[in-house]
């Protein structure tokens, strides 16, 4: 399983279940796929 995120998207690569699995996941944590996008982005301060 391998999760890409990326400056405009967010790629998931692996099996339908572990894709189901990982974003049943990330669904709990973020609302929207801009919010986790920039969780991923490094601080500058």
């Amino acid at each position: 399983m391998k999760i890409y995120v990326q400056e405009q998207k967010v790629t998931l690569v692996g099996k339908a279940w572990q894709i189901n699995y990982m974003l049943k996941k990330y669904m709990k944590k973020y609302t929207t796929v801009q919010e986790w996008i920039d969780s991923q982005r490094p601080k500058h301060s």
